[in-house]
């Protein structure tokens, strides 16, 4: 059978026995473990200081009292402090390495006695299984109670094992999760995941957030959501400072993010604090941060490197402790490459990078954005808005369709619902309703999301043949076409079109090929010129 062997400290108040007559007149926790008659412990292992010693042989004397079968053995520790954390916890760890543990045995660690720093010292040392054991807890009786034994509960640190504590955590990160959603009930897998992952990093992390996404794939709403989260969690006391960096140049550029001292440019009649003080101990959001310019890239990474700099004009620093986010919808490895966003801005501010994809790419979140925009309205306007059975399916089947390019994303959705909303009569969005919002949705989005070889190719053929070719074709047309309006002659055209293959052939019939490809889709040179 599996021994059952303890590990604990004398616990020099507790267990003293105050004198040899009286000492089975107080409860003492030592003593009490091995008062159960269902806890039978075989060896029992005490740690004990030189000077303690008396009070360790009369423990000693009385387990075997009331414990027979139980061998105790007294190991010597020295504790010069034994409130010094440091101290305390290398000595036992040393003991715990040296101890012989036999994995078929079971373990114990009493928990009841010694003092606050070895208890939390013996809890860590457990939770890392430098100890192989599980926790006892020896508890003093009731008042009531005459054999002063009290009571036990042994307690095991495997967490996972604890419905209600699993279920906590499970619980918070789903609020969590929730928060940063608004409470959309969200399917789409990669939009989950990475919310999930936001989450986290929220949580965790005081490095900078960079998120990307085109317009309108709602980088702003996240980031002051994540803000709140913050804020919630007491990781953030400060403000929330939001900037796009699109709407400031220049001076305008440097004053309003590190601020400025009276007289320091023209215009400048008093001192000025700066976004980046007024985020001290808060969280700063730059939107469209490759809008700003190269120097104020300079002045960013310092400020986010070191939290300090200087404000326009100023002989000295400021110092400010923000968190930062930045938002961008364009390639900021192009910018670089292109030589107006810094590489070293980059390194700093891409720590964690989250891409934000657009609503054409979560078409199934279409449906529960909708509900959501429409309770927006009725908290915005206080009415209350719904749409017929009819309507809703209508819409849906358009907004998950090819025919929908949502170009602006979730603004494109939100102003769908306001206008829908407010001209809905009675309160009720119908059919005839949704196929106006779908006419004006379309005009919106034509030309400026139209495929441009679609365009070009529909400026040639006209719309009804557009459709009567498969893209394979569409797209081959349309380079051909680019290159023959570009061209002043057939003979021309052909040669920059077959400039590869031209050169196998024992005789040059560019013209001749063109015009033969352009005849397949009833075209000649006069058409497309």
């Amino acid at each position: 059978m599996k021994k059952t062997n303890a590990i604990g400290m004398l616990g020099i108040s507790l267990d003293y026995s105050g004198g040899v007559n009286s000492r089975w007149e107080r409860w003492r926790p030592t003593i009490a473990l091995f008062q159960h008659d269902d806890l039978l412990i075989d060896r029992f292992d005490i740690l004990y200081q030189e000077e303690d010693t008396n009070i360790l042989t009369q423990i000693k004397y009385d387990i075997g009292q009331v414990s027979p079968e139980t061998m105790v053995i007294g190991h010597s520790v020295v504790f010069e402090d034994p409130w010094d954390f440091e101290e305390v916890y290398g000595v036992l760890h040393d003991f715990a390495v040296s101890y012989e543990f036999n994995q078929d045995d079971n373990y114990l660690v009493h928990i009841s006695t010694g003092t606050n720093v070895s208890q939390i010292c013996l809890f860590l040392l457990t939770e890392s299984r430098y100890f192989p054991a599980k926790f006892v807890q020896t508890i003093p009786p009731n008042e009531s109670d005459r054999d002063l034994v009290g009571f036990y509960e042994i307690i095991d640190l495997d967490l996972s094992r604890y419905d209600r504590i699993a279920g906590r955590f499970i619980t918070i990160n789903k609020d969590d999760n929730s928060f940063l959603k608004f409470g959309i009930e969200t399917t789409n897998r990669y939009f989950n995941y990475l919310i999930e992952q936001i989450e986290r990093v929220a949580v965790n992390s005081f490095g900078p957030i960079l998120l990307t996404g085109p317009t309108g794939a709602g980088k702003s709403r996240l980031a002051r959501q994540i803000y709140e989260l913050k804020n919630n969690r007491q990781i953030l006391t400060g403000r929330f400072v939001e900037v796009n960096c699109a709407t400031i140049r220049g001076d305008g550029a440097m004053s309003a993010l590190f601020g400025h001292v009276q007289g320091s440019f023209t215009g400048a009649m008093n001192n000025r604090m700066g976004l980046l003080r007024e985020a001290d101990k808060g969280l700063l959001f730059l939107d469209e941060v490759s809008e700003l310019g190269l120097d104020e890239q300079a002045m960013l990474l310092r400020a986010i490197e070191e939290k300090r700099f200087y404000p326009m004009g100023a002989d000295q620093e400021e110092q400010s402790d923000f968190h930062l986010i930045c938002g961008t919808n364009c390639d900021l490895k192009q910018a670089i490459c292109k030589g107006y966003f810094r590489e070293d801005l980059l390194a700093r501010i891409n720590l964690w990078t989250f891409n934000l994809p657009g609503l054409a790419d979560r078409t199934e979140d279409i449906s529960p954005n909708l509900d959501y925009e429409l309770e927006r309205f009725a908290g915005k306007y206080g009415k209350f808005i719904t749409m017929n059975k009819e309507a809703r399916a209508r819409f849906i089947t358009f907004a998950v369709s090819g025919e929908s390019k949502w170009s602006a994303n979730f603004r494109d959705l939100n102003g769908a619902v306001t206008r829908m909303a407010s001209l809905a009569p009675g309160g009720r969005i119908n059919v005839d309703l949704v196929e106006e919002e779908i006419v004006r949705l379309k005009e919106s989005w034509y030309p400026y999301d139209k495929d441009p070889c679609e365009e070009l190719v529909e400026n040639v053929l006209g719309k009804n043949r557009l459709h009567e070719i498969d893209r394979f074709d569409m797209v081959q047309l349309a380079e051909v076409i680019r290159v023959c309006q570009a061209a002043d002659t057939l003979s021309e055209a052909g040669r920059k079109l077959f400039h590869v293959s031209r050169t196998r052939k024992k005789q040059f019939n560019d013209a001749d090929r063109l015009r033969k490809y352009l005849a397949k889709f009833d075209l000649s040179w006069k058409d497309i010129q």
